[in-house]
């Protein structure tokens, strides 16, 4: 072979082993590298979210939301009412009350009453034991025809038989000297004629030891009881008040009872309010 020829053949060959594909190698993994190799990555991928979770901890404020209230549950039975509360019944008025009336002023004038006012002996008010603060009544003598209009602003009088004690004025108005048979004439009822609150007097102590006593003998069966202080000028009595009734009918009822079991002998009604 002449020196054209080998190089004829020396640039096939080149030009077959530029032409020739290059040879793949795959390799195989076996199964411990496999799982060495996701270890290696799934320890990368934790520390990458726990980085993140501190990063974000660091630079968000987390607030947490209170948890939502629960739906009311299902009210059983009948359904709740829209309509609005009534208010309260009027105390019941009585016309015609008959009985004794007296009269009160020294040493009583600028004491306070039962409702606040300072009390003016010659000022036309009256006490009553359950009529209204504020109402107005008309005061009948039977004795020798006189009328006359108070207001009433205190509690009285708390003697057997008395129904009213008037004011010296109102008194001397119906030329009274000391007591009178009188029939009461109820005119305006006052301000605060509804939501009466009643209770029954058993006992008037100066010795405010004989009021304790009591006190603690009635309340081992009924309740409340109270003792209230009453000055009566010269003097400074202890009441003893039994109950707290919505009405004066269900107050005689309980005075009734108080008087059946022998914690009374005489009893008096009076409104608190």
């Amino acid at each position: 072979m002449n020196r054209k020829d080998e190089r004829k053949n020396q640039n096939a060959e080149v030009l077959t082993k530029k032409r020739a594909k290059p040879e793949i190698v795959v390799k195989t993994l076996n199964s411990k590298t496999r799982t060495g190799t996701f270890r290696k990555f799934g320890r990368l991928v934790f520390l990458a979210g726990l980085a993140f979770f501190w990063t974000s901890c660091h630079h968000r404020k987390v607030v947490i939301l209170p948890p939502a209230p629960a739906p009311p549950a299902p009210s059983k039975g009948r359904p709740p009412s829209t309509a609005k509360k009534q208010p309260p019944a009027p105390a019941p008025i009585v016309q015609g009350e008959e009985g004794i009336a007296s009269w009160y002023g020294r040493p009583f004038d600028g004491r306070r009453t039962s409702s606040g006012e300072i009390y003016n002996m010659h000022a036309m008010t009256a006490a009553h034991r359950t009529l209204p603060f504020g109402t107005m009544v008309k005061v009948h003598d039977l004795e020798n025809g006189d009328s006359v209009v108070v207001r009433i602003n205190d509690r009285g009088p708390f003697v057997e038989g008395r129904i009213i004690d008037l004011s010296y004025a109102a008194a001397m108005a119906m030329h009274m000297p000391g007591t009178a048979v009188v029939r009461l004439e109820i005119l305006n009822a006052g301000p605060d004629a509804s939501g009466g609150i009643y209770s029954v007097q058993i006992g008037a102590f100066v010795d405010r030891g004989n009021a304790e006593r009591l006190k603690h003998r009635v309340e081992k069966k009924f309740h409340p009881v109270i003792i209230k202080t009453q000055d009566h000028g010269d003097r400074v009595f202890n009441l003893v008040l039994v109950g707290q009734e919505s009405t004066s009918q269900q107050a005689q009822d309980l005075a009734s009872q108080l008087v059946r079991e022998k914690f009374a002998t005489e009893t008096y009604v009076v409104r608190m309010n």
